[in-house]
């Protein structure tokens, strides 16, 4: 088959076949005498596959290192970029309907003001800016990938810092309460022990984690569980898909902006008078946190300030306020100075 035949056939022009030629995306045979560009059935499926994922927003490059993996028969490592990209196209959407949002609100404030209010439209672009910088802000300072393939015995060995571990997952489970016709979201799922036990009502459970040596782990435990990459300030799912999203000592890893999104995000991604769930390492407000630290250094216990003093922690009061702004109720239980359980449900 012929250049033209092939354009015609898969609905591409001639002149973009000979760009992902020259790129070194395909390379199909020439006749000998004339050098005209002969196209097999593999050729055209690679066409076609070049194709999808430019449609899928992936530069030429981003799709040569797919095609790469595809070449060496490398399914898993083709899937985990393939992920990574989809987690990378969420991040891109939120930054785009944000924008949408911000012009909305422009060209509102221009219809209503007689001048035009430049310290408002400042700073909602100023806001705008902020919250797209939040959300590509956060970064793994509890290496997670280095300790994906032990992190269920560092939860059983560290008996002190996770001894209220289990009683958190199951209070955080009786909580939610999902049913079997339910749909929910795990984030931050990690190994997938929260996943573990909600499961045993009946629904449909899906997870998120950053960490790829995370989801490996997962999908060794759960590979029948839709597991993606992203993280919880750019949930890599659709508006309004969950009954429910819960989250088990992961929040911990968000400062107070990263907290704010987060919650953000999960409210995005339920359906109405959908529920919301956490579990995990918390402080009642930030002056009990600093009050747990000096009680930690009197008592000369560097090994657990060493734990916590440099990573982001939860403020309780700030996720309750929150939740109490966007119309939640919540239940809250203290199951130690550092350990909290919260449900919320919406009434308005």
């Amino acid at each position: 088959m012929l250049i033209q035949e092939a354009a015609q056939k898969l609905n591409i022009s001639p002149r973009a076949i000979r760009l992902y030629e020259q790129k070194g995306l395909i390379s199909p045979a020439k006749q000998s005498g004339n050098q005209y560009r002969i196209f097999t059935e593999q050729d055209l499926w690679r066409l076609q596959t070049i194709t999808a994922l430019r449609e899928a927003g992936m530069s030429l490059e981003q799709i040569k290192c797919a095609l790469e993996h595809v070449d060496s028969d490398r399914k898993k490592e083709l899937l985990a970029y393939l992920e990574m990209q989809r987690s990378i196209m969420y991040v891109a959407l939120l930054a785009y309907k944000q924008q949408v949002q911000t012009t909305e609100s422009m060209i509102s404030l221009l219809k209503k003001e007689q001048t035009v209010p430049l310290q408002q439209i400042c700073e909602l672009a100023a806001g705008a800016k902020k919250l797209r910088e939040t959300r590509t802000s956060w970064h793994d300072v509890w290496n997670f990938d280095h300790m994906a393939a032990h992190l269920d015995d560092v939860i059983q060995q560290n008996s002190e810092l996770f001894a209220d571990y289990g009683p958190a997952l199951r209070t955080l489970c009786d909580w939610i309460r999902p049913a079997a016709s339910e749909s929910g979201l795990d984030a931050g799922t990690g190994t997938g022990n929260l996943t573990a036990k909600l499961l045993e009502s009946g629904c449909t459970l899906y997870a998120v984690d950053q960490s790829p040596a995370m989801l490996a782990a997962f999908g060794s435990k759960f590979p029948h569980i839709e597991a993606r990459r992203g993280n919880l300030l750019a949930l890599p799912f659709m508006d309004g898909q969950f009954d429910f999203v819960v989250s088990s000592f992961a929040l911990h890893h968000l400062n107070d902006e990263q907290t704010l999104l987060a919650l953000t995000e999960i409210q995005r991604v339920l359906r109405p008078k959908g529920r919301i769930g956490f579990a995990g390492f918390m402080f009642t407000d930030r002056q009990a946190q600093e009050h747990y630290y000096r009680q930690l250094q009197r008592e000369g216990r560097s090994d657990l300030l060493e734990c916590l003093t440099d990573k982001p922690m939860t403020s309780l009061a700030l996720v309750l306020e929150w939740l109490e702004q966007h119309g939640y109720m919540t239940k809250h239980r203290a199951l130690s100075e550092l350990v909290h359980v919260v449900a919320a449900v919406p009434i308005r």
